[in-house]
């Protein structure tokens, strides 16, 4: 029987090339955010699987998503809890406490509703157990600039992974984190253009092919229960990370 996967912000970027390449690899995959047409072509180009529109950050949109998953698919195997937003960059006296409550939402109070909704169906399910894998990000180490709702944000999603790690244990739950330098999607387009250094100089930085993402997120989504990816970091080799600062 085929593992079941979810995949949160899978209507594009590295949500759609992680939904691909699960699927190519025999994953029931499930795609969810809040563009239903995004999300449909998303399934036409797997050939296969499920569209379940949902707002990550609403908490009974979430709470009939993972009710919808069970009486449809009869469990869950893998989330990679995907979805996430950004804001302009700007220093901290800049940004407004909308636009930092913004990012906090979907980042965390979203990846938290994901990974609770898993967490608990997998908990109940029969055999008991999944993998739960994070969308972190190389600005926990190093932040840019004017970044602080997003670098904020994923400093508490590795804080969250490590206390899902803890608390999945008794239950065969394993959650990772997968850490992304400049995986080439919307969000990096700019890059070609520039972006603010540690010095405040403007300046472009390379990027990677997203396809190198979607391999590391199956090669953590196959691995057997009794074996998991604590974290990863997978970069551009030659942008700024290594020595930034």
């Amino acid at each position: 029987m085929a593992q079941v996967a979810l995949i949160t912000g899978g209507g594009s970027g590295i949500g759609r090339a992680c939904s691909l390449t699960l699927a190519r690899a025999g994953f029931d995959v499930i795609v969810t955010g809040r563009n239903a047409a995004a999300l449909d072509e998303t399934v036409r180009l797997m050939g296969w699987g499920a569209s379940m529109p949902c707002d990550i950050t609403n908490v009974g949109a979430v709470d009939t998503l993972f009710a919808q998953i069970k009486r449809d698919a009869g469990r869950l195997d893998v989330l990679f809890n995907n979805a996430g937003n950004n804001v302009p960059a700007a220093p901290i006296g800049d940004i407004s406490p909308e636009d930092f409550a913004r990012v906090m939402n979907v980042n965390i109070f979203g990846a938290f509703l994901a990974a609770r909704g898993a967490f608990n169906l997998m908990r109940d399910q029969s055999p008991q157990g999944g993998r739960i894998i994070n969308n972190g990000s190389v600005s926990a180490a190093v932040p840019r600039p004017g970044s602080t709702p997003y670098t904020a944000s994923k400093h508490a999603m590795t804080g969250m992974t490590r206390t899902i790690s803890l608390d999945g244990r008794p239950y065969n739950i394993a959650c990772g984190q997968i850490d992304i330098g400049n995986a080439a999607s919307d969000m990096t387009i700019q890059m070609a253009h520039g972006v603010p250094q540690a010095d405040l100089s403007i300046k472009s930085e390379p990027v990677m092919d997203v396809q190198h993402v979607a391999d590391t997120v199956l090669h953590m989504a196959q691995l057997p229960l009794s074996a998991n990816v604590q974290f990863v970091t997978v970069m551009a080799s030659a942008m700024p990370f290594i020595g930034r600062g």
